[in-house]
């Protein structure tokens, strides 16, 4: 297979990268993929930066076996905490979420909020990003822990969802944003609850559409659109279990997909999984704002 033809690796730690998925097939049908979910150990959002490299190390180390000519970090966490290690360690381009969605939210708005999960909220990434783009643009980002188990457990339509997502967008609201940024994959499977809140005034953000506009443009530069005729079905593994995935995946793809699982080495010391924790982003909180009435969320201001 010539190096045109080989596939594009995709991963998330779960369905959330689906939302990338459908526009990769939108926008770049004749390219063949390799979708990787590592449900076995999501969520990512709650996890330590060393056990996210660890994982995308597993996960590239896969797909550099399987012959990907690009990889795409369909992970938010992931694009903030590994990407820019990664990146220099393989010998194919590898891609991430973050930049892309910063520069489409400074170019529709100046007031913008981020909803991510902790460990990517508390990184800092959209506001360093943004304030990189756009110097002037005031950024707000929230941690929402809740938000990926709740897609994961395919529970979008239970009455507490819109209960949790008041809670978190609020305080977002309460700075008068005019634009918010789906800062984690899984989010805009919730965009019909997000929208019943934010209603029209916000302008809501999907990263994964300008991560596949930029993906777009590295095909092009370095000339490795595949041939039409090359095209094969997308491929799905997973490292939990492949009739979960399967299950609640079918209800975004319109179809029940063929999922294989794949089996990562134990680490040789399993360390105690870290969460991420009110406590350890409250210190950015109250830089950002000590009068705040909502200085007890985990509401992190750029303009610190």
């Amino acid at each position: 297979m010539t190096p045109n033809n080989q596939p594009i690796g995709l991963f998330d730690s779960g369905v959330g990268g689906l939302t990338v998925l459908r526009e990769f097939e939108r926008i770049l049908p004749d390219e063949s993929v390799l979708y990787f979910g590592d449900t076995a150990r999501l969520p990512y959002g709650t996890r330590t930066p060393e056990e996210i490299l660890a994982f995308v190390r597993d996960i590239l180390d896969w797909m550099a076996a399987r012959n990907v000519k690009m990889a795409v970090m369909a992970c938010n966490t992931s694009s903030a905490l590994a990407l820019d290690i990664v990146r220099r360690e393989y010998g194919f381009p590898v891609l991430g979420l973050i930049f892309p969605g910063a520069r489409a939210a400074v170019k529709t708005g100046r007031r913008v909020g981020v909803i991510a999960t902790p460990a990517t909220a508390s990184s800092g990434a959209y506001s360093q990003a943004m304030r990189e783009i756009c110097p002037e643009a005031q950024v707000w980002e929230v941690g929402c822990p809740d938000f990926v188990p709740i897609v994961e457990g395919d529970r979008i339509h239970d009455p507490a969802t819109l209960a949790t997502a008041r809670e978190y967008l609020q305080p977002l609201l309460d700075r008068q944003i005019d634009t918010l940024v789906y800062g984690c994959t899984h989010y805009p499977h919730l965009s019909e609850v997000v929208r019943t809140i934010v209603g029209d005034r916000v302008t809501c953000i999907d990263p994964a559409v300008h991560l596949t506009r930029a993906t777009v443009r590295e095909l092009d530069l370095l000339g490795l659109h595949a041939a039409p005729s090359a095209h094969r079905p997308t491929q799905f593994f997973v490292s939990g279990k492949p009739s979960q995935f399967a299950e609640l995946s079918s209800r975004w793809l319109g179809h029940r997909p063929g999922v294989e699982r794949v089996r990562f080495a134990p680490p040789p010391e399993v360390a105690e999984v870290a969460t991420v924790t009110e406590p350890a982003i409250e210190p950015a909180i109250e830089r950002a704002d000590r009068n705040d009435a909502y200085a007890d969320r985990p509401l992190v201001n750029a303009d610190e």
